[in-house]
C-alpha cells in the first residue's frame, strides 16, 4: 500500500515537474529577482547603484504611473459584468436546447483566437469606415463617424469591451463545469417546493456556484489589472495617456527605456495592489459551494 502511494506520488511529481520548472524559471525567479532590483538604478548600460526607496517615492510623484494605475482600476469595472454575463451564458448552454453544442463552440472561439488576430479584426470593425460606424450611422445613433480607438473619451471603454468579449467564453466554460457538478435532486426539490426558474437560479445555482465565482472573479481581477496585449497592440497606451495601463507603462519603462530598476519598483507596487484586491475578493466570496449544503 505504502509503495503504491509512493509510486503514485512519484508519477504525479514527474508530470508536474516540467510545468513547475517553467514556473520557477519564468515566473517565480523574475519576481524574486525584481525585489532587490527595485532598490537600484539598474539599466543594463550604466553601472548599477543602490538607491534605497528613491524608485518608490519617484513612482508616487510620477503622473503617468498614477494615471496608469487609475486606468487599471477602471479596467476592473468589467469584472462584475463579465462574471454576470458568463453565468447567464453558462446557464443557457447548460440547458437541453437544440444546437447547444454549436453555441458552446461559438462562444469559445474568441478564447482560442490569438490576440493579434482579435486586434486586427476589431481595428477593422472600429475604423472610421468600419462596420460599427456604418451600422450606427444607418440606425441614426451617430450623426458622424467616430474614431473609437483614437478618441480619449472612448478608447479605454472600447478596449474594456474587447477584453470582455474575448474572455466571456473562458469564464462560461468554467461556470458550465460548476453547473454540471450541482446535483439535479436539489433543483427537483426546489421545483417540488414551487420555485420557478428565477428563484432556482437565485437560491440554488448562485449559492452553489460561489467557489467558481470566487475563482473566476479572482483571476479576472488579476487579468484586468495586468491587461497588456490588447492595449499595447491597439493603442500603445494612447491617445495621450487615456488607455495607459500599469502593465504597458512598466513595459515602456523596462524594455523600451531600459530603466529596469524603476520598472521593478513599479511592478512591486502593482503586485501589492493585486494582492490587496485578491484578499478583498476572498473575503467577499469565502462561503458557499456544494459541500456547504
Amino acid at each position: 500500500m505504502y509503495k503504491a502511494i509512493r509510486s503514485e506520488s512519484f508519477t504525479a511529481w514527474a508530470f508536474m515537474a516540467p510545468g513547475l520548472l517553467f514556473l520557477a524559471v519564468f515566473t517565480f525567479w523574475p519576481i524574486i529577482y525584481g525585489i532587490p532590483l527595485s532598490f537600484t538604478d539598474y539599466s543594463v548600460i550604466t553601472e548599477t547603484h543602490y538607491v534605497g526607496l528613491d524608485n518608490f517615492t519617484r513612482a508616487f510623484k510620477d503622473h503617468n504611473f498614477l494615471v496608469s494605475l487609475w486606468n487599471s482600476l477602471v479596467y476592473v469595472l468589467i469584472v462584475p459584468v463579465i462574471q454576470l454575463l458568463s453565468i447567464l451564458m453558462a446557464i443557457l448552454v447548460n440547458s437541453r436546447i437544440p444546437g447547444v453544442k454549436m453555441f458552446r463552440a461559438a462562444y469559445y472561439i474568441p478564447v482560442v483566437t490569438s490576440m493579434v488576430a482579435v486586434a486586427l479584426i476589431w481595428s477593422w470593425l472600429l475604423g472610421n469606415n468600419g462596420v460599427v460606424n456604418y451600422l450606427l450611422l444607418k440606425a441614426g445613433v451617430l450623426s458622424e463617424q467616430v474614431s473609437w480607438l483614437s478618441t480619449s473619451s472612448t478608447a479605454l471603454y472600447v478596449l474594456m469591451f474587447i477584453t470582455m468579449w474575448k474572455g466571456l467564453g473562458y469564464y462560461m466554460m468554467l461556470y458550465l463545469a460548476g453547473l454540471q457538478g450541482i446535483p439535479a435532486d436539489l433543483y427537483e426539490a426546489a421545483r417540488v417546493d414551487g420555485a420557478g426558474p428565477l428563484r432556482m437560479i437565485v437560491h440554488v445555482t448562485i449559492p452553489l456556484l460561489r467557489p467558481h465565482i470566487l475563482f473566476c472573479t479572482l483571476i479576472s481581477v488579476m487579468g484586468a489589472i495586468r491587461v497588456f496585449d490588447e492595449v499595447y497592440i491597439l493603442t500603445k497606451g494612447g491617445p495621450g495617456t487615456s488607455t495607459l495601463t500599469s502593465s504597458v507603462y512598466i513595459f515602456q519603462k523596462g524594455l523600451e527605456q531600459f530603466n529596469f530598476g524603476y520598472a521593478s519598483a513599479l511592478g512591486l507596487i502593482v503586485s501589492v495592489l493585486v494582492g490587496a484586491l485578491s484578499v478583498l475578493v476572498f473575503r467577499l466570496n469565502r462561503k458557499g459551494g456544494v459541500n456547504s449544503y
